[in-house]
């Protein structure tokens, strides 16, 4: 018989998009509260009293005054930067010629691929992550070892070879059949295997020429339960050179949309500098833009516009995007978002942002069925915070008057110190000497 185990503390999850300025209904909070599970979901939720007298053979793990959440949920990274995370000091281009595209040649290597993405997921799990949608390298063997060591975890993750044959190194291009062979080889052997999921993966416009964006066209249309990924309007000296490669092109967007890579299932990373045709037609086919902005900051692109695009009824995933963004955190991007938006005018309730660090994107990765949220069925992936995990977080918490204000000072200035424990599909596998 499979064993039952109950989760008791403080308990938050969200059944609706909360508002930016408040939670307008959309959270459910209980005080005293807990999370039953059983074969790997959630069973049932509810008040402690009511779950121990129904179910008086469960396990309880009691974490008092810890939040419990459904776990964090990273729309956009890059593995295979792990190890050049903080490189100081250069703008878009520069950067990846400079650290990002020497290091992914690396992964031509099978063990050096699987010894990055075996730390990448274990750094993931220590800040509280248990989902990522993220691109590879070029190299067929980077996408098995991201994959492998998430299957060894029991990780629901996404990500894809990334497909580029111009503007980039020798040994990280492929050709446009080679582009298409290898990701639908891929796309076989991995797609809807246990809890992982192949994403079609052009790197952005200026790295793929039209014959290879319409190659990764063909093969979404074929396989259009897939996602695609990649990257839209980060920087305006990208886009500036992203019209002269492609002339003909309304915009930015148009040089996805004319060879078949717009859709609802399309993740459009950073999404910043948008035109107005390109946001109507985001907005129209239901497209998700993903926020990555511990790396606009750092990197200098730009202040993502969440209120404008909020109100477009955009779909909107959070992202650290590492290694351009600058932590592993999604507290830490949880704070950039945060400090992005006031930067333009535009305050962001705490519930606004762990939503978006949850079932918001969850929601963008067209996973929300599965994770996301503390609801029967839903796949038992949850994060445990400790809301006083530093002095200086626990002096400001212990003088909260409700929810709201005893986590925010953990979204501002918490880091790994903050996660008590990070539960993968029923299973305690944070922090060390899990059991």
């Amino acid at each position: 018989m499979t064993a039952t185990t109950l989760l008791t503390g403080q308990t938050l999850t969200f059944n609706a998009r909360p508002g930016l300025t408040s939670p307008e209904g959309a959270a459910i909070y209980d005080s005293a509260g807990g999370v039953l599970i059983k074969g790997g979901r959630i069973v049932a939720t509810g008040s402690t009293a009511k779950l121990r007298a129904a179910h008086p053979d469960a396990e309880e793990i009691a974490y008092g005054d810890a939040l419990i959440l459904p776990g964090f949920v990273d729309a956009h990274a890059h593995y295979p930067q792990t190890a050049m995370i903080a490189s100081w000091g250069k703008r878009l281009i520069d950067w990846l010629n400079s650290y990002t595209f020497p290091e992914e040649m690396r992964f031509g290597d099978p063990a050096y691929a699987s010894e990055i993405a075996g730390r990448y997921l274990d750094l993931l799990l220590a800040h509280g992550t248990t989902t990522v949608c993220s691109f590879c390298t070029v190299h067929p063997q980077s996408v098995d070892a991201f994959f492998e060591a998430a299957q060894a975890r029991g990780m629901r993750v996404l990500g894809g070879k990334t497909c580029m044959d111009r503007n980039a190194p020798e040994g990280l291009t492929d050709s446009p059949q080679q582009a298409y062979d290898e990701s639908r080889a891929l796309l076989d052997r991995w797609h809807g295997v246990d809890r992982l999921g192949y994403v079609i993966t052009p790197r952005f416009s200026p790295t793929s020429t039209p014959e290879q964006l319409s190659a990764l066209g063909a093969l979404w249309s074929e396989n259009p339960d897939c996602l695609m990924q990649t990257h839209l309007s980060e920087q305006t000296d990208e886009i500036a050179w992203v019209k002269r490669l492609f002339p003909q092109a309304r915009d930015y967007l148009d040089t996805y949309e004319m060879y078949g890579l717009l859709g609802e299932n399309g993740l459009y990373g950073h999404s910043i500098h948008l035109e107005p045709r390109e946001r109507d037609r985001l907005a129209e086919v239901g497209a998700a833009l993903v926020h990555c902005p511990t790396s606009n900051t750092f990197i200098g692109s730009g202040l993502f516009d969440m209120a404008g695009l909020v109100a477009e009824g955009q779909r909107i995933g959070l992202a650290t995007d590492t290694g351009g963004g600058s932590d592993f955190s999604m507290l830490r991007t949880m704070c950039a978002a945060y400090e992005v938006a006031q930067l333009r005018g535009q305050p962001l309730h705490p519930a606004f942002l762990l939503w978006l660090a949850t079932a918001g994107s969850a929601e963008a990765l067209r996973q929300g069925e599965h994770i996301g949220a503390l609801a029967p069925g839903m796949e038992a992936d949850i994060c445990v915070l400790d809301l006083s995990s530093t002095p200086a977080i626990a002096q400001r918490s212990r003088r909260a008057n409700d929810i709201w204000e005893a986590v925010f000072p953990t979204i501002m200035m918490g880091d790994d110190r903050a996660i008590r424990d990070a539960w993968i599909g029923g299973n305690l596998v944070f922090p060390k000497g899990a059991r």
